[in-house]
């Protein structure tokens, strides 16, 4: 098991070095317009530019931290409110059929759709921006908690009730620990969708952040710029995915 997760890993770093050198050939070789594609190099210096002299006078550090505050702040309520939502919505029918109403007729819908909305209820500043990250992250984990519950197997529940076990017993004893694996399967979801949310919560009355950092750089074409925040959210993206496949294998230990 041990060799093929190392080979996988070995696979995984060769076709990124696979990438790189094709992404530095066609660009210093002008095989593409390095105005539309930047070289590596300069992706780089760029790079180092921002890190010591910031971004619209602000540091890079600032963009970066207010960006994950505010998806930090959004994860943490959808899931306080999405968990028991959803294992309530799992176990009592008349729940579900309130709250899947709700959570299907917005999930399928654009975040910029209603983000509008948001903004005229909310105010453009934090608020607006924190529950469109929020409404992302939401579902997934209300989605992923309750189908978890329907699917713990019925003997375990009766079982427990035929040794006298009470309603609030089986919940928290056999339902809630057969769930947990799926209810962090849905929180790398969420925090997936929350994270590729984050630039459309900063595209208006936006003056911080890494998304907004995009988008400000591709009205003034610095397409450079863009690779760093692109590259940037995508290292970023990995990291906490490995961090909450780390903390589901310390927390769900009885499963793989």
């Amino acid at each position: 098991m041990q060799k093929e997760i190392r080979v996988h890993r070995l696979i995984s770093i060769g076709t990124w070095l696979f990438i790189i050198a094709v992404w530095f050939v066609v660009t210093n070789f002008d095989f593409v317009n390095t105005r539309l594609i930047p070289t590596p190099q300069r992706v780089f210096q760029t790079f180092i530019l921002i890190l010591q002299n910031g971004y619209n006078g602000i540091s890079f550090l600032k963009h970066y931290a207010m960006s994950m505050g505010r998806i930090l702040l959004a994860v943490i309520f959808a899931i306080v409110t999405a968990i028991p939502l959803g294992l309530l919505s799992g176990y009592f029918p008349k729940v579900r059929a309130v709250v899947d109403s709700i959570v299907n007729f917005y999930r399928p819908i654009p975040p910029m759709a209603y983000y509008v909305l948001l903004i005229i209820w909310l105010g453009i500043d934090e608020e607006s921006k924190v529950m469109l990250l929020f409404l992302a992250a939401f579902a997934p984990i209300y989605i992923a908690c309750s189908s978890a519950v329907g699917r713990v197997r019925s003997e375990y529940i009766l079982s427990a009730q035929s040794l006298g076990a009470t309603e609030g017993q089986v919940f928290f004893k056999i339902i809630l620990p057969a769930c947990v694996p799926e209810i962090f399967i849905g929180l790398r979801t969420a925090v997936g969708v929350c994270y590729t949310t984050l630039v459309s919560s900063e595209m208006i009355a936006a003056t911080m952040g890494i998304g907004w950092m995009a988008m400000d750089a591709y009205n003034y074409l610095k397409v450079d710029v863009v690779f760093i925040v692109i590259i940037v959210m995508g290292i970023t993206g990995i990291i906490i995915d490995e961090l909450l496949k780390l903390l589901g294998r310390k927390l769900v230990y009885w499963t793989e």
